[in-house]
């Protein structure tokens, strides 16, 4: 058997001697073992004999075990039939440079199986062996880069439409915004309506600091109001005079990151024109409000919270404003569901509650005792509510748990109810009534024991041990009157 192989960089030097007497079976033995797939094809392109080395090549081509006899050019796919004609083309012309086909076989469910083909000559008789490398794997990861590569350019074009609204929104809004660096204080970028905040010099704001935007006065509480959001994350708006003209200004900030650097995002808008009929001393107030150590919570007219203090936030358990804004303050408030409802009716009828006595839930189930005093505000049509809430837990555990759960008078088992169900209640009021009695016979009889005792249809040792129980009279003086 004559092998002709040529385009190798180094073939043998004496293949005659080196290899000795090779039989069929040893030369087969070598062709199965170089390649994935091998096929012996007579002059005429028929299939004359196969061999497979992957089990799992096997199972996906199914009908190999029909090729034998078969046209080659009839085991693949129509894109693949001319490429069948070249590689025993090559093969049969003996070129010196053959050329590596990549050939799709039609597999038994469908599928496409590509195989990398390259074929040889051998004999006589026009016989050609062709050497065939799996590509399956090669291919599933080519599917995978290029659906990567579609995913990330759909990504990149989803940004880069995303960018470009940005930016035509950043440039065309009539408002200035300035884009600041939280460290330095200096802005970053600004759009073309910010330039007038630094006077007509500034035609490039990028690199100006705080000072040469807003005025002295009002520089100070500018860096305050921007440290506090960066600390906690919460925007709110405040009042800034600009330093170029001399302007008042609302100024409403916000922290972002990009590129692991925090950034803060600050719009410029002119200020109202009642800003002034508010004074410093009211803007105290509320500055004072929202740091008071009491719960202070504002709703609508059903009892939605509107806004609320820091004091309140800590007291139900919630990270921020935001999550207690639109909720009903009943989830907080009461034990029974009930006391909004009559805090809220005896606002509209009212106007005002005092010292009412209940209890707030916070978020991981912890109860706090709490007073609460509550106001109704007119709001040009519905009103509004605001209930100051005053933990008394500490009061109450100073005065101890007698104290907290006895009442002194009748009036004050109104206070309880709410906090201890009907059956506490009912042996509550018992308490007092006998106490009540009590103390009126010892003021009736002259504070005589044996005289109140029989006028109250008791024996004497009962009448001593409920005046233990309620800590009545001086039980070490004689007991003989």
């Amino acid at each position: 058997m004559q092998w002709r192989i040529s385009s190798l960089v180094k073939a043998f030097v004496s293949p005659d001697s080196s290899l000795g007497t090779l039989d069929a079976q040893s030369v087969a033995t070598l062709i199965a073992t170089a390649s994935d797939i091998a096929l012996i094809v007579d002059a005429d392109g028929t299939i004359r004999d196969i061999a497979l080395q992957s089990e799992e090549l096997s199972d996906d081509l199914g009908s190999f075990g029909t090729w034998v006899g078969r046209k080659l050019v009839s085991t693949v796919v129509a894109d693949s039939r001319s490429k069948v004609t070249h590689l025993l083309a090559d093969a049969a012309a003996h070129n010196t440079k053959p050329k590596w086909r990549h050939l799709n076989h039609a597999a038994a469910d469908g599928r496409s199986i590509p195989v990398l083909y390259c074929a040889v000559a051998v004999g006589e008789d026009g016989r050609v062996v062709a050497f065939g490398r799996d590509l399956r794997a090669m291919s599933l990861l080519q599917q995978r880069l290029m659906m990567a590569q579609e995913t990330l350019e759909r990504d990149y074009s989803r940004m880069r439409d995303v960018e470009a609204r940005y930016r035509l929104l950043f440039q065309m809004s009539s408002e200035a915004v300035l884009i600041l660096d939280t460290v330095r204080h200096r802005v970053v970028e600004a759009n073309p309506a910010a330039r007038g905040l630094f006077g007509a010099r500034a035609e490039q704001p990028a690199g100006q600091t705080l000072a040469e935007i807003f005025s002295p006065d009002t520089l100070e509480s500018v860096q305050e109001h921007l440290q506090a959001i960066r600390a906690d994350g919460r925007a709110e708006d405040f009042s800034a005079r600009l330093l170029a003209t001399g302007a008042d200004v609302m100024v409403a900030a916000s922290v972002f990151r990009q590129e692991n650097t925090t950034l803060f995002l600050i719009r410029i808008s002119p200020a109202p024109a009642d800003t002034h009929a508010v004074p410093d001393v009211k803007e105290k107030l509320l500055r004072l409000v929202e740091s008071a150590p009491d719960g202070f919570v504002v709703t609508d007219n059903t009892g939605n919270v509107l806004t609320a203090n820091a004091a309140f936030l800590q007291m139900a358990g919630l990270a921020g404003e935001d999550m207690a804004r639109g909720e009903s303050l009943d989830r907080w408030i009461g034990n029974s569901g009930v006391e909004l409802d009559v805090l809220i009716t005896n606002l509209r009828q009212r106007g005002s509650v005092r010292f009412f006595t209940t209890t707030v839930r916070s978020e991981d189930g912890a109860s706090l005792q709490v007073e609460i005093s509550a106001v109704s505000i007119g709001n040009g049509g519905a009103p509004s509510f605001g209930f100051a809430i005053r933990n008394v837990g500490p009061r109450l555990q100073v005065e101890g748990p007698q104290a907290r759960m006895m009442p002194r008078s009748l009036e004050q088992l109104s206070e309880l109810i709410g906090r201890v169900s009907l059956k506490d209640l009912v042996r509550e009021s018992t308490d007092v009534i006998e106490k009540l009695c009590i103390e009126a016979a010892l003021q009736l009889t002259g504070d005589n024991r044996a005289s109140a005792a029989e006028m109250l249809g008791l024996s004497r040792q009962s009448f001593y041990v409920k005046l233990r129980r309620y800590g009545l009279g001086d039980l070490a003086t004689n007991e003989q009157n």
